[in-house]
């Protein structure tokens, strides 16, 4: 296990291009962390810095408190997998997983060779299909077989580049659980590169950010998801990603196109003079207000929702619901969603409800939610003026203990298994 800090990493290329503007970010031994942002924002770039493929500008990049910008790959001892595998297709699996051990020419007698790739194969539960070769794979068992190379180098640290993005869905989330189980089993130090924010979401225990080169934030999943720093990261994270409203400001009133909020004084001292925001709401945050228990309802808003669309997905459904925005929102919302990769529709709301909903297409259904929940933006700097450090700081705090404590669990496993 290995830590890497990252000391204001810029990345400038021959064309004068900046790709990476002064990132700094320091992962602990042990620690999977993963890089998402959208197509261009830098995070592959990231990667290859800190494996050695791409020169690093200027900052300094350090692997156990040694500076090593100008090592060779090599020499840095990280294992990377890639998207394509990079498998040789003339190779057997174990041919293919030994690769690494024998380019080290002489370090590794065959018998030692055999016990390494025995090991990785069993990790990986490869151990039926060593004298296979990559063709006759699917795209999960090759992408297994990268792993069991970068397994057997006793790398400092795995570094992943979208190794998920040829699977197929069902695919994906297997080796989501895959890729876990062996960060967790091995406590090796990871940094996983990934445009799909579920499999950030799932996998990392803290998730870096980029957008356009810049770290926007980094934290536990749950510490993005309830506490984003700006509207980019709150519109980022999410499936479906959080709606946005304008809040006009009226007197003692957020007044939004669904609803009147009344202010309350700590959200009217954290507004100060502004007279338009963007209000942010979860879709899960919204419920069927005739399932609700009175003294719940009482407690929140409601609203009367002329419903256009409604997707039933068994466990759930979603409901969307058209609204009018403020022209001085709808530019800043139409540039979050080019920074988000996403093409500008139709506005509308989407709230995720209850399976047990009577809400049908076409209809007007009460709906409800908790004001105290809602996120509220300027809509110039795009900071989040509801941002708490104090309830950020504990959710990343559980969120260490927490891994701490899976990495202890994994330890004890394997020393049972053993003995």
């Amino acid at each position: 296990m290995a830590s890497i800090s990252l000391k204001d990493i810029v990345k400038v290329y021959g064309d004068g291009y900046l790709a990476v503007k002064g990132v700094s970010l320091d992962i602990a031994e042990g620690e999977f962390v993963i890089l998402v942002g959208p197509s261009g924002c830098g995070k592959s770039t990231l990667l290859r810095m800190i494996v050695g493929l791409e020169d690093i500008t200027s900052g300094d990049l350090l692997i156990d408190g040694e500076r090593v910008n100008e090592e060779a790959p090599r020499k840095r001892r990280l294992a990377m997998v890639f998207q394509n595998y990079a498998l040789y297709p003339h190779l057997t699996v174990f041919e293919n997983i030994a690769f690494p051990l024998r380019l080290e020419k002489g370090q590794f007698t065959e018998e030692q060779i055999r016990e390494k790739v025995r090991f990785a194969a069993e990790t990986l539960e490869l151990q039926d299909h060593l004298d296979r070769k990559p063709a006759n794979l699917s795209g999960g068992q090759r992408q297994r077989v990268a792993m069991g190379r970068a397994i057997v180098r006793d790398a400092r640290a795995f570094l992943f580049d979208e190794p998920l993005s040829n699977l197929d869905a069902k695919l994906r989330g297997q080796m989501r659980t895959e890729i876990s189980r062996l960060q967790r089993s091995l406590g090796t130090t990871t940094v996983y590169v990934t445009h799909d924010q579920t499999e950030a979401m799932t996998l990392g225990d803290r998730v870096a950010v980029l957008r356009k080169g810049e770290l926007q934030q980094i934290a536990s999943p749950r510490g993005l998801y309830e506490q984003p720093v700006n509207l980019f990261v709150a519109g980022f994270i999410g499936s479906p990603p959080m709606n946005f409203l304008p809040g006009e400001v009226v007197g003692d009133v957020l007044r939004l196109p669904i609803a009147d909020v009344p202010l309350t004084p700590s959200l009217r001292e954290r507004l100060g003079d502004r007279e338009l925001v963007i209000v942010g709401i979860r879709p899960d945050h919204f419920a069927d207000a005739a399932l609700l228990e009175d003294h719940k309802r009482g407690a929140g808003v409601t609203f009367d929702a002329a419903v256009d669309v409604v997707e039933w997905l068994g466990s759930e459904q979603y409901a969307y619901i058209p609204f009018d925005t403020h022209p001085d929102v709808a530019s800043k919302l139409d540039e979050l969603d080019r920074d988000l990769d996403g093409e500008s529709m139709r506005t509308q709301l989407v709230a995720a409800l209850s399976s047990e909903s009577k809400v049908r297409d076409g209809d007007t259904h009460q709906l409800w939610f908790d004001p105290a929940r809602m996120l509220v933006f300027d809509p110039e700097s795009w900071t989040n003026l509801t941002y708490d450090e104090d309830a950020a700081r504990v959710l990343d705090e559980q969120n260490e203990q927490d891994r701490r404590a899976a990495l202890d669990r994994a330890a004890a496993r394997l020393a049972a298994a053993s003995t």
